[in-house]
């Protein structure tokens, strides 16, 4: 049988469009993850006391030894910069009218990725200390975009 053909015994198809929603959930960790930097402009993560490992976004367990983890600690709001890009093209592909710098920022043994302003690209560098920058507390949405940007500290 060839790929044109249709095998008789096979289920039936859906012609049309197929109406479906879903609800995508940040689960236990996320949510209060993102709950501290909504409300407390705080960012989280929670720490294996097995493999002392600290993870950010905070994990529900660990990825080493399999601990669940209930140790929740305040990172602070100040990281280093790992490595970092300067975005010239949209998601979409278009050119974009100015330049966005982005950064892995490490906070505890993890880290967060997230645009870097408040600096011109040629000072920034690898091991840079930089601080998140929250959005105003009745702007604030639940999501990783509270942190509006992060800049240089201090």
């Amino acid at each position: 049988m060839t790929l044109l053909e249709r095998d008789p015994h096979a289920p039936p198809t859906w012609q049309g469009s197929v109406p479906v929603t879903n609800r995508y959930t940040f689960g236990l960790a996320g949510d209060r993850f993102f709950r501290a930097i909504k409300e407390q402009g705080r960012i989280l993560g929670t720490h294996c006391n097995n493999c002392m490992h600290t993870y950010v976004p905070a994990a529900t367990f660990c990825e080493r030894c399999l601990n669940q983890l209930d140790d929740w600690i305040d990172v602070g709001t100040v990281g280093e910069i790992v490595t970092y890009t300067l975005l010239s093209v949209n998601y979409d592909g278009s050119s974009r009218t100015s330049p966005e710098l982005v950064a892995f920022i490490r906070l505890g043994d993890g880290g967060l990725i997230h645009r870097i302003e408040e600096v011109n690209s040629e000072h920034v560098f690898i091991g840079m200390q930089v601080e998140a920058v929250f959005r105003p507390p009745a702007e604030r949405q639940g999501s990783i975009l509270d942190i509006a940007y992060f800049k240089p500290y201090p």
